[in-house]
Parts: structure tokens; sequence; C-alpha cells
């Protein structure tokens, strides 16, 4: 019997040995020590080099490297070899040529001969760089107009004239100005003189005709953009309300000494900037508004306002206000299509623009009693484009997930080149216009791949296998991929491979360190269970290998992944890297760790990306509950040592746990967390809740802090002061409800010096040995 006591503590003793490798401090150290990925790829002109930037000798940044195809070697290029690259810009319609900015000056890189020539070196600085449809002349911007020059003789011609200001207040005199030329010519008879011959020469000789001159009438100037053969731009002017009140944050920790206030964002619901866009022909020296009058639906009022009968309908009409974004030109420049958007993001129409008069035609039309959005159709990646100069191809959510479609513009008829329960996720189109380049997650909602598919739709071709991720970046001759592919437990690295179904992927950077790879970091499995509404979540479990605890005994942990629209139950490596090796590090302990892709996450499709609308806190939070519960009834897990936690809307969503399910989380961790969403910014959060003034009963089911009264279990919050995210005053008026309801099983942990995303090691370090403590005193 001594001798199996004592061969049962030399177990337990070796397997705690062999488990205490993962520490807190270790994991939250600077991540050099995982090693550095490879980021930023891009291809040399010849097709030769892979460049990217890599950080193996652990210095303080990252470098450039190039990888030779030929010689298969890695190479740290210098800052004169840096300084000889020719970077990324626009082709010219024969691919000879590439036209690219650099340090603001333009460059035009002949790439059959390699020759470099400058352009420009000038104090103000070129952008928007490209050709015209001769392939001779380049148009670029340089300040607020355009301005094109032939690569040849060098000829430099301005084609816009934007002016800030108003035509009337250039001209007109202040009333002393005025009284005082009156009085000096009346004076003077040789000012007088002077004058009548300067307005007889005037009329004798009336000035040439010049560019017109556009003013601007101190709004900004957006969307500018030029058709190819150069005769007309299409532009918006945008304004900014004068009663729009921006936030501060206090900075109390800097070089200063003193406490600094940092300008930061608007809140949901205050004044916010409007365009308006329009047309300038050069040719016929006119300019015209684009009118959105007509577009189907447009004055149809989003189903909300139902709640809420005495609503005006000034208010509602304010929601119903359209603003285009997304300008594309034909390749000739005889067609012109954009994006019109309602500003309650109820509608999106795709539209041909009149270049007589401005006026729009519809071609697609998508509502969404939500919010319109998903892969490709949000405002801030919207695919949309030409296939010819009659044929447009641009992707939208109408069966319910994000697919990609084509538009012929002669018939009026419109083809879904894609379909199933997936999403098309990135979209390129081949040089010669016959082959998109996808990525999908067709194959399963956690992993990505890249395809060829025909522009007709009628063949779709897998071109990567390995089970993951991959992030593709095609040569210049679309012969080649320099992929970035990672796994579940294999940070990313960089491989090549052909541009063909079937080849072999060879990897080309091994960037980890032998102190990351000494531990055997687990392998979580994706899982999927039922949610209480029949809905199928898809989560990430990590179990502990000991043995020896009872069904119904063990800890666990769900960690909620933040931004809402993110994805993290997938087989790839994670951007909550840190919080995956403390899942790791948790799972040694003998804790069981899920991570699921609750209503909101992305990759799913429109259905559950739209799943919290007008109740943050709803199905997302069920979802969590109904996680817990399975861990219980599959995973033996112990119903009354379950803990929450998660940064941003996961910390949200672990406040609203424990506030609004306190029976389910016996300790939770909110860091960076929104306690009230009227105080979060207007560009997410009015797309899920609308606005406070319009639809208050959504903030108040959403908001943490009108359930603050539910906690009765162990809450922890962690928050960085200089956050200009989520501002610390989130958990500053948090904390005094929780004070006022005379709370005491919570604490407060303020990071002075870090935003957002926390930097500096000994913050990381701190908040997550907060959590462990927590964890471990609560749920043991």
């Amino acid at each position: 019997m001594k001798i199996k006591l004592l061969s049962l503590f030399l177990f337990g003793f070796f397997g705690a040995f062999a488990q205490s490798k993962l520490t807190v401090d270790k994991i939250m150290q600077d991540p050099k020590w995982i090693g550095t990925s490879p980021s930023n790829i891009s291809w040399s002109e010849e097709n030769k080099n892979i460049y990217f930037n890599w950080n193996p000798d652990k210095n303080l940044g990252d470098s450039l490297y190039s990888y030779n195809l030929q010689s298969k070697k890695i190479e740290k290029l210098s800052s004169k070899q840096r300084e000889s690259l020719s970077l990324t810009g626009a082709y010219s319609n024969d691919r000879a040529k590439k036209v690219f900015v650099k340090e603001g000056d333009l460059f035009v890189h002949f790439l059959h001969t390699n020759l470099i020539k400058r352009l420009t070196q000038t104090v103000d600085i070129e952008s928007s760089a490209e050709f015209s449809l001769d392939d001779e002349t380049v148009v670029y911007r340089r300040g607020q107009n355009f301005y094109s020059q032939n690569i040849n003789d060098g000829f430099v011609k301005q084609l816009t004239d934007f002016q800030a200001g108003s035509k009337a207040s250039e001209k007109k005199k202040t009333e002393e100005e005025a009284w005082l030329e009156k009085d000096q010519l009346e004076l003077f008879d040789v000012l007088e003189e002077r004058k009548n011959k300067e307005t007889q020469a005037k009329k004798n000789n009336p000035p040439k005709k010049g560019l017109r001159k556009i003013y601007l009438d101190d709004k900004r100037l957006g969307g500018l953009q030029i058709s190819p053969n150069l005769n007309m731009v299409v532009y918006s002017v945008i304004e900014t309300p004068k009663t729009q009140k921006n936030t501060i944050v206090p900075n109390y920790v800097n070089a200063s000494g003193y406490t600094e206030d940092i300008p930061a964002r608007n809140k949901v619901g205050s004044p916010q900037m409007t365009s308006e866009s329009y047309l300038f022909n050069a040719l016929a020296d006119t300019v015209f508004k684009i009118s959105s009058k007509g577009l189907p639906g447009i004055d149809k009022f989003p189903e909300y306002f139902k709640d809420y009968p005495k609503i005006d309908s000034a208010t509602k009409a304010k929601g119903r206000a359209i603003q285009f974004s997304n300008f594309i030109w034909s390749p000739m420049g005889t067609v012109l299509i954009a994006e019109a958007r309602t500003v309650d993001h109820k509608d999106r129409w795709i539209v041909k623009v009149d270049l007589a008069n401005g006026k729009v035609q519809n071609l697609d039309h998508q509502r969404d009693e939500a919010w319109i959005g998903g892969p490709g159709i949000s405002n801030f990646a919207s695919t949309l484009g030409f296939l010819d100069e009659n044929t447009i191809y641009f992707q939208s959510e109408e069966t319910g997930y994000a697919h990609l479609y084509r538009y012929d513009l002669n018939t009026k008829t419109k083809m879904a080149l894609t379909s199933g329960k997936f999403e098309v996720q990135r979209v390129a189109l081949s040089s010669d216009k016959k082959t998109f380049f996808i990525t999908t997650n067709q194959v399963h909602p956690g992993e990505q791949h890249f395809y060829h598919l025909a522009v007709d739709g009628s063949k779709l071709n897998k071109i990567t296998e390995m089970t993951g991720a991959h992030e593709v970046t095609i040569s210049p001759d679309e012969k080649l991929l320099a992929v970035r592919y990672s796994y579940s437990n294999k940070p990313w690295e960089l491989y090549l491979q052909k541009n063909e179904a079937g080849a072999v992927a060879e990897k080309i950077t091994n960037s980890l360190t032998t102190d990351f790879q000494a531990y055997p970091w687990r392998d979580p499995q994706v899982i999927t269970f039922k949610a209480s509404d029949g809905q199928e979540i898809y989560g990430r479990i990590y179990e502990p290998t000991a043995k020896g605890k009872k069904a119904g005994t063990k800890p666990a942990v769900i960690f909620v992944h933040g931004a809402g629209y993110l994805q993290n139950a997938h087989k790839w490596w994670s951007s909550y890297f840190r919080e995956y090796m403390f899942h790791n590090l948790l799972t040694d302990l003998g804790y069981t760790v899920l991570d699921i892709d609750y209503r909101s996450s992305a990759g799913y499709g429109r259905d559950v990306r739209t799943g919290i609308y007008r109740h943050m806190g709803g199905k997302d939070l069920s979802d969590h509950v109904d996680a817990a519960q399975y861990l219980v009834k599959n995973h033996g897990v112990d119903a009354k040592k379950i803990g929450i936690y998660g940064g941003s809307y996961g910390g949200f969503i672990t406040l609203m746990g424990l506030f609004a399910a306190p029976d389910v989380f016996k300790a939770g961790a909110a860091l960076r967390p929104v306690t009230d969403w009227a105080a979060y910014n207007h560009g997410y959060t009015s797309n899920i809740l609308n606005t406070p003034q319009t639809d208050s009963i959504a903030y108040r089911k959403s908001s943490p802090i009108y359930f603050a009264n539910g906690l009765k279990n162990n809450l922890l919050i962690c928050h960085g002061v200089v956050d200009v995210n989520v501002h610390y005053q989130d958990v500053v008026r948090l904390s005094q409800r929780l004070i006022e309801l005379k709370k005491e099983n919570w604490e407060l942990a303020s990071y002075p010096v870090e935003d957002h995303g926390f930097v500096e090691p000994s913050s990381w370090t701190d908040e997550y040995k907060r959590i462990l403590k927590l964890f471990e005193e609560k749920l043991r």
C-alpha cells in the first residue's frame, strides 16, 4: 500500500512539474518570445522575389526581407536595397508599366527594362496615381486637385480646380473696403482714370476661359474619382455638423507631468457627417448633383418605428437620407456605378449614374430590417467592379450568405456566381478578367481556402489544401502564390505554391523560437451544439488530460471573443494568441475551457450576424448560457464551478452574464467592457441598436449598467485608463452604480498607460494574474 501511495505521489508530483512550464509571466511577456510571423507580403515585378516583414532576430521592430525563388534563400534587405524597390502601384492597361508613389513623389516603373523613372520632386504630396487610357499619361492628385503628366515629354496639365470657401466670399468686399475704395476714387483723379482704363481694357480683351472653379463652401472634399478618358470627375463634399460634440480621455501618466486631454470620438446618436455627391463634366463645363430620387424603397420606414408611434415624421425622415460611395468607372470611362445607402443602414442600392444629368438608375436593391453588412458588403470593404464596359460584379446577402453576382447593364439581368451556406470572404479579378480569385469558408466555417472561379460561374476550382486558413498574395504574372498559412496551434508562416489545383505548398519561413516549441500546444477540437432556439453554435474546446476527477466536479471557463462581429471558433492561429496560451495553462490546471462563436459572430451568414439586432445581451448571452449547460451535460463540468471572461464585447457579455444570468456563472472577468451602449461610437452601435433618441427600448435592454443589481457572484473589472475606444468613463459610471447598489463582491483594476489593446507586458501580466487568481479562488 505504501509503495502504491508513493507511486501516486510521484506521479502527481512529476505531472505537476511538467505542467508548471506555462506561467502567466511567460505567456504575457513580449510576444517576440514566440517568434514573429511574416507579414505585409508582396512580389517583385519580375516574379522572382517575395518581400515580407519579419523579425527572426528579436529586434525592436520588423525589417524587410526577401525570398529569392531561384536561390531559395532569405535575405534581410539593406536600406539601399529597400530604396530601390518599386512599391505597390497602378498598372498601365498593357501591364508594361507601373506608376507608384514613394515619399510623396511619382515614379514610373518600365517593367520590361526594369527602369524606374522619377516624374516629380515637389514639396506637395502626390497621391492616387494611375494611367489614363492612352497608357502614356499619368493622372494623380496633388492637394485637392487632379493633374495629368505625360511620361515621355513631362507635360503637366491641371484637370480640376477645387477651391475652399465660396464664390461669393472670393469677390465680395467688406463694408470698410468698399467705402475706402469709393473714397480714394473720389479724392484722386489719377486713380479714377486708371480704373476707367482698366475696365475698358477688360472689355476689349476678355480673359481666356480657364478651368471651372468649384467652390467647396468650407466643406471637405472626398470620394474624388476621374474617368479613364479624363472627361469627367465625380466627387463628394462632406460636412461636419457644428453641433457635434466629441469626448475627451484624460491621460494621467505622461512625460509632461500634467494631466493631458486626448481628443476622442463622439457618441452614438450625435449629429454625424453628411455628404453630397456631384458630377463634373469637363468637356461640357457642367456640374450636376447626383440625385437619389426615385430609388425603390427609399420612402419605407424601418419596422422598429412601430414601437414608437409618437415619433414624428421629421425624425423618421432623418434616417432615410442617402449617401453615395464607392464610385467606379468602367474601363473606357463611359459608365459610372456607385453604391447608395441610407444613413439608418437598412437599404443599399447599386446604381448607374446618368452622365448627362446626375440622375441614378437602380441596378440592385438590398434591404435588411436589421442592417446591411457581411463580407464584401459592408461600408469598409465593399466588392464592386466591372468585368467589361457593360457588365459589373458585386456581393450581396440576398440568400442569407455573402455571395458573388454579376449584372448585365444591357439586358438588366442578374446572375448568381456562387451559392450555398457559406460566405465568399475575399474577391479579386484576374488581369485578363476571365477568372475570379476568391477566398471562402465553403469547406468548413472554421477554414479559409483559395479558389478559382470562372467569371460566368461555370467552374470553381479549389487551389489550397492544408487545413486552416490561407491568406494569398498572387504574383504579378498570376502563376504563383505567396501564402500566409496557419493552423489552430501553428502561428502564421509563409509558403510558396503554384497557382493551380493540386499544387503542393512549400514552406519558406520558420519563425517559431525553440522556447515556444518546447511546449506541446493543444489543438482544440472544433465542436457544435444546439442553442435553446435550435441554432447550431460552433465552439473550440480545451479538455484537461488529467484523470481522476469525478464527473460533475470539474471547473470550466468560457472565453468570449471581442468585437461582436468576429470569429474565433476556427482552425487557424487566433488573433487572441495570448488568450489561447492562457487556455492551455488553465487546461494544465484541470479546467475545461470553451470559447464559442455566439450570435453576431462572423463567418456564419446574415441570420447569425444580425442575431443581436435591438438586443445585445439577448441571444449572444443565451448562447453562452447554453454553452455552460453543454459543458455540464457532455464534459462532466460542475455547474457551480463555471467562470466567464473576455475583453471589449467579451467584457460586455461577461457583465451581462453576471448581472442577468447570475446563477450560471460563479465568477467573471470583464476586460475593457462596454457598460452602456449609449456611450459607445456611432458607426458600430447605430447599426445594431439604431440610436438612443429613436430606439431607447433597445438601449435599455442591451446596457449592463441597467442590470447591475443582479450581481451576486464574483466580478473582476480591468480597464485601460487611456482607452479611446471603450472609454474608462464606462467603468467609472458602473463603479458608482455598484457602490450605490451596495455590491461588495467586485473589484476594479485600472491600467494608467493602456489604451483599448494593451501593449505593455507588465499590464498583460498583472491583468491575467488577477484573472487566474479569481478563477482559482472561486472555481476550485
